[in-house]
């Protein structure tokens, strides 16, 4: 069987020999609104296209170039982008290399083959990604990096659409987007079937609906097949023609003249109505899917053989010399002297430095600080008249949830650009009254009430944050963030690391999590798992135990997000929300004040409470309060404990737990989360490595939470935190 260089060879010179001939596939006439010099530009770009995807196949063989996906058969993407403004941001499908290289012609100084040449050798002075991928990018050119995403940008594609219309209301400080801007997001056929594209579709179609404005144009570059996998002759059509709140355009990619005339009407709909659209493009796709697959495994001869023979660079020569723009030897001309410019660039860039340590990789997992304009707090008249009753309350201890209420108040009148998102936070106030009256006091489009789907809220925030908003997105309950995790994985965070940090998503992403809800819920509802966090590279993990840390603890994750560009979460303990008593009923011992305006707690300061020496509690959330119920008991038994609540559990503050219980006997880890994969397994490790003392911990067990009277039967109680720091006690003594 002929491996994948092969199929390129034969293409190449099926290509030269056909031209040299005049042997072109049929096709339309040429006619639309597309100008000679358009034309001509858009078949160079499709030339270097495809001399890029053969050299960058033989440098892979050689040893001198890293996974690629190729572009071949997807050349016709150069019109849509001559149709386009370069303000207009593009959210690209990985075969859209014509796109980038199209939109380079658009912006004077552009170097696109060189930097990509650069990409595909993964060297370090790539502009996009510094040589961390292969990547489609570029700043200048208002291209965020996309690597290997099955749909994953079209949640972020619908944010930053609806981002647009919100900033011409009320503009953040580090707008990036033009306000006349259209939103570009293509995608291949196989992906329209994901769950996260269906849930994309289905925002933009129930927004637009709504007649809310949402400048976004889906692009939908069918070739036919995804990898081995057929899609249906006319699925994709018969799925989108009628969809609800999106209009539906359709060219075919081989034919440059009809592919920029519906580019242009598509967004023109866009750019005027300031609606969706849907896109679908006919393309083919040569050499197979990727690398070093081979189509001929999976695919007759003679289907391969087919496809080929409509090679879109045929059908643009044809076009070319029936509109008498270029006649074929000058059309030949362009394509061999491409090849020679990408061969010599090439050359080039395989030799310039790669990176070569874990501290140039990893340089760019936390963000570059940016300038912000300084903040005073709220305007203090401002703050009375939102308030109202409510400062009377701030004298007064409240529960947590009352707090963190009060906080995102101040916050969201000190920051203009911070914006809410979630299921029910608007008129309802939340599950648990936590944004109660905040839409009333900023408005619904700072209190976004979305649709039921965690990607699409996470999304929303990844696309408002890249265009200068601070969203503050908000999950539910804990274990509903795994319907969409892989937006903070997959796209949040990976963003700065693929980008070189030129593109950012700095957000605060409020969860309503952990254990220990009396008689609701069961394990959907209580979920005491954080692993999925805690795994993700340059994610913070914040998660208080009372409301005043709270309050001050939301304010640094909103300047860790604004000023540091950081990617937060702030993880909520539910049962401490109404938590009001300490030890009996009545005695308001889990009740604090409002912090004042400007008080924070710094990422990193763990809190220490209690002085005793015999023992350090190191704990977080429900095991803060567990262990402070605890404390009393263990002094009438004669020991003398501290408590070091860590606050921060990724990364773990791993200095300033050691000074706190260096000076202790002995160290009981209480973690309410699980044996396997929780906190615990680390705050060990942290412990043997750092600090000279006797060990152990006490975690929830590995089981999911019942509802129930044993709601609380698999974590950490007051009884078993007495017993284990007994027992380590004792046993040390």
């Amino acid at each position: 069987m002929s491996g994948p260089m092969d199929r390129v060879t034969i293409v190449h010179e099926n290509f030269r020999r056909r031209v040299a001939e005049g042997d072109f596939p049929q096709g339309r006439t040429p006619a639309g609104p597309l100008d000679d010099i358009t034309a001509a530009s858009i078949f160079r770009t499709a030339c270097i296209t495809r001399a890029m995807d053969r050299t960058s196949r033989k440098m892979q063989a050689a040893g001198q170039g890293y996974y690629t996906i190729g572009p071949s058969g997807h050349e016709g993407m150069a019109a849509i982008a001559a149709a386009l403004r370069p303000t207009d941001p593009a959210f690209l499908h990985y075969r859209d290399a014509a796109f980038q290289l199209q939109r380079a012609e658009q912006v004077p100084g552009q170097t696109a083959a060189w930097d990509m040449l650069l990409s595909y050798a993964c060297s370090s002075e790539d502009p996009i990604s510094g040589g961390r991928h292969k990547v489609l990018g570029s700043k200048a050119l208002n291209i965020p990096p996309q690597t290997s995403t099955i749909a994953s940008h079209l949640p972020k594609a619908v944010g930053a659409a609806y981002s647009i219309g919100l900033a011409r209301k009320q503009a953040p400080e580090h707008k990036e987007f033009a306000d006349d801007a259209i939103v570009y997001c293509s995608f291949g056929d196989a992906s329209v079937n994901h769950s996260t594209a269906q849930g994309a579709f289905n925002t933009a179609g129930w927004t637009s609906y709504q007649s809310v404005p949402l400048p976004l144009l889906f692009v939908c570059e069918d070739n036919g097949i995804g990898i081995s996998t057929k899609t249906p002759r006319g699925w994709v059509k018969a799925s989108f023609e009628h969809r609800p709140g999106l209009k539906y355009f359709e060219c075919d990619g081989l034919d440059i003249y009809q592919t920029f005339q519906v580019a242009q009407q598509a967004a023109e709909y866009v750019r005027t109505r300031r609606r969706p659209a849907f896109l679908h493009v006919r393309t083919i796709r040569l050499y197979g899917h990727a690398g070093a697959d081979v189509a001929l495994a999976y695919l007759p001869k003679n289907e391969v053989e087919a496809e080929e023979a409509q090679d879109p660079l045929l059908h643009m020569v044809r076009q070319l010399a029936e509109a008498e723009v270029l006649a074929p030897a000058e059309a030949l001309a362009i394509y061999d002297s491409s090849a020679d410019r990408v061969e010599r660039i090439a050359a080039e860039a395989v030799s310039r430095p790669r990176l070569g340590n874990a501290q140039e990789v990893m340089a760019s997992l936390v963000p570059p600080r940016r300038v912000c304009a300084p903040t005073n707090g709220p305007d203090p008249q401002r703050r009375q008249d939102v308030f109202g009753s409510d400062m009377a309350l701030m004298e007064k201890p409240q529960p947590m949830g009352k707090l963190i209420n009060m906080a995102l108040t101040d916050l969201m009148l000190e920051h203009q650009e911070v914006v809410m998102m979630g299921e029910d936070i608007g008129k309802k106030g939340g599950n648990y009254g936590i944004t109660q009256r905040l839409s009333a006091r900023f408005g619904r489009s700072r209190v976004i009430d979305t649709l039921l789907d965690e990607q699409s809220i996470l999304g929303l925030a990844i696309g408002m944050a890249q265009n200068g908003f601070i969203p503050l997105p908000e999950i539910q309950f804990l274990a509903y963030l795994h319907n969409a995790e892989d937006q903070l994985r997959g796209e949040a965070a990976t963003l700065p690391f693929f980008s070189n940090g030129q593109y950012t998503n700095p957000m605060v992403v409020r969860i309503s999590g952990l254990g220990y809800q009396k008689g609701f819920g069961g394990h959907f509802h209580n979920d005491n798992s954080i692993a999925v966090l805690r795994d993700i590279p340059g994610l913070i993990l914040a998660c208080p135990a009372n409301g005043r840390d709270a309050a001050m603890m939301l304010r640094e994750c909103v300047r860790l997000a604004r000023e540091e560009q950081r990617l937060v979460v702030f993880l909520e303990p539910i049962a401490l929300y109404p938590m009001r008593d300490l030890h009996e009923a009545g005695d308001g011992g889990w009740m604090m004040s409002y912090p004042e305006p400007g008080e924070r707690i710094g990422m990193g300061e763990v809190g220490v409470h209690g002085d005793g020496k015999d023992l350090a509690i190191i704990t977080f959330a429900n095991g803060a309060y567990l262990s402070h119920q605890a404390l009393p008991i263990l002094a009438d038994k004669g020991i003398k404990a501290r408590i070091v609540d860590i606050r921060w559990l990724s990364p773990l503050p791993a200095l300033a737990i050691a000074e706190a219980v260096k000076d202790c006997g002995a160290a009981l880890i209480v973690d309410e989360t699980r044996r396997t994969g929780g906190v615990a397994e680390a705050l060990m490790a942290l412990v043997a490595e750092q600090c000279d003392l006797p060990h152990a911990r006490l975690t929830a067990e590995d089981s999911f939470i019942p509802t129930g009277p044993a709601y609380a039967a698999t974590m950490p109680s007051r009884d078993r935190i007495v017993d284990a720091a007994m027992q380590l006690v004792r046993g040390r003594a």
